[in-house]
């Protein structure tokens, strides 16, 4: 668990590290060309300068800069043994939730309403999805009731399958949607 925190924080970090760059070039020459332009269908320059990639007033990135350090301290706490109280990963996993909450917000955002596909948001949404999986079964795990404790323990064994699962789901509505195969 700890190492995959550690994986996908450094991964989500990253992306939204190369989000922020590329908000930065957008706002001091909104004429350049991103490198995460590949074509009118994938491409994140629509994604960074719409409003709904400021929902809260700043950069959507910003966001993601702060959430994955928070994933890199746990992962790193996790691979470190340091006992951690429920509590905490209470308030870890309502953090995810909510970040999973906004994915699957911007995900439709981004398919219905701005017609893209942002690449370095694929990589966020492709890190969120099992990032939460993860949280909520250990999080369950954890609990006091031990039949719950030993259903999410059997649950962690489905993640992969939860995972790839949950991309399905954005691939098919992105296919449908946007036709993805017709531009590849």
């Amino acid at each position: 668990m700890g190492t995959t925190l550690f994986i996908a924080g450094m991964i989500g970090l990253w992306a939204a590290w190369a989000l922020t760059a590329d908000k930065v070039i957008t706002v001091t020459s909104p004429q350049a060309d991103l490198d995460c332009n590949f074509t009118l269908l994938v491409q994140c320059g629509a994604n960074l300068t719409s409003w709904q990639g400021s929902i809260l007033g700043f950069p959507n990135p910003l966001l993601g800069i702060g959430g994955w350090v928070a994933a890199l301290v746990m992962g790193v706490a996790l691979v470190s043994a340091i006992p951690l109280r429920r509590a905490l990963w209470a308030w870890f996993t309502l953090g995810v939730t909510g970040a999973m909450a906004l994915v699957i917000w911007l995900i439709s955002q981004s398919i219905f309403v701005l017609g893209t596909l942002c690449p370095w948001c694929m990589v966020t949404w492709a890190v969120t999805i099992p990032v939460f999986w993860l949280c909520w079964a250990e999080l369950l795990r954890r609990s006091p009731q031990r039949r719950l404790a030993a259903a999410a323990g059997a649950v962690l064994g489905w993640i992969p399958l939860l995972t790839v699962a949950s991309y399905l789901v954005v691939a098919i509505i992105a296919q449908l949607r946007l036709d993805v195969i017709a531009y590849l």
